[in-house]
């Protein structure tokens, strides 16, 4: 008889890089391990001032660590991660609020599409960048592609994803001198970016619509509190933070490298972030 799935809890922040390389570790194991991974939507600035904890951007060199950290963290888990443009503006000034708060509501309403609505709003803040673009011309393989002289607003990713997503059929050898301007990231505080995500992630311009309409509403916005709450509770004192509730006990790993002790706590097998029975891509 197989035994009953074990209940793990995450608690992340779309503003947190380090919750989305967590949570994509976890999605994919979900697959393989016996456990029942349960999303918990939760506000980081609540958690860092509850626990006296503060933003290790605000350190310089904690800051400078991690610009280097995440961009190889994101190599090695194969998620696609860059730092903002304007970091400090996205981290200290817009924060997260209406942001988890949808997912929040989402959770209430639409709990099955959870994962795609918060991985979108990480796409938007922790990978893509809108840049404009003056005077380009490719030469594919089956000639020269003309792109109009300005093209604002293009999506870029990092590379390698950045051809593919311009020009699938794009030779790099045949690339020809193109002028960037000035980047800006992309906004997760505004409603129109929040119903962006949305239906990016699948959902109907309708149903998001919705469920904007709730995030200033007293279930939701408990909701979200109690949530956070729980996290500290259970000692968060910043974000991701799993909850491994396994024979009566109750194991709080914080961090997303701590998935090879979640493991050895499950007694399940670790085959490195990205394991090979699972297409990592996003």
């Amino acid at each position: 008889m197989t035994p009953a799935p074990r209940t793990l809890e995450l608690f992340y922040d779309v503003l947190s890089p380090y919750s989305w390389l967590g949570f994509e570790v976890l999605c994919r194991y979900k697959k393989l391990w016996n456990i029942n991974l349960q999303l918990r939507p939760s506000l980081i600035a609540a958690i860092m001032k509850d626990s006296g904890n503060q933003p290790p951007a605000l350190l310089p060199r904690k800051a400078q660590y991690l610009q280097n950290d995440i961009r190889l963290l994101g190599q090695h888990i194969q998620v696609p991660i860059q730092l903002p443009k304007d970091f400090f503006s996205v981290i200290l000034e817009k924060g997260s609020l209406s942001a988890m708060r949808f997912l929040t509501a989402v959770n209430l309403e639409h709990p099955k599409m959870l994962e795609k609505v918060s991985r979108e709003l990480w796409m938007r803040v922790w990978s893509r960048v809108r840049t404009e673009l003056w005077e380009p011309a490719w030469e594919t393989l089956d000639g020269v592609l003309t792109l109009p002289r300005t093209i604002s607003s293009i999506l870029v990713l990092p590379f390698p994803l950045f051809t593919g997503l311009l020009v699938p059929r794009l030779h790099p050898l045949h690339l020809l001198p193109a002028v960037f301007s000035s980047s800006q990231d992309e906004d997760i505080s505004e409603p129109k970016s929040i119903l962006a995500a949305a239906e990016k992630a699948g959902m109907s311009t309708e149903q998001a619509q919705g469920l904007l309409e709730k995030i200033s509403t007293p279930k939701v916005k408990n909701e979200l509190r109690d949530t956070t709450n729980a996290a500290c509770k259970y000692g968060a004192f910043g974000l991701p933070v799993t909850v491994a509730h396994l024979d009566g006990q109750t194991h709080m790993l914080f961090g997303s490298d701590r998935m090879e002790l979640l493991a050895h706590l499950l007694g399940e097998k670790w085959m490195g972030p990205v394991p090979p029975a699972i297409n990592a891509k996003i």
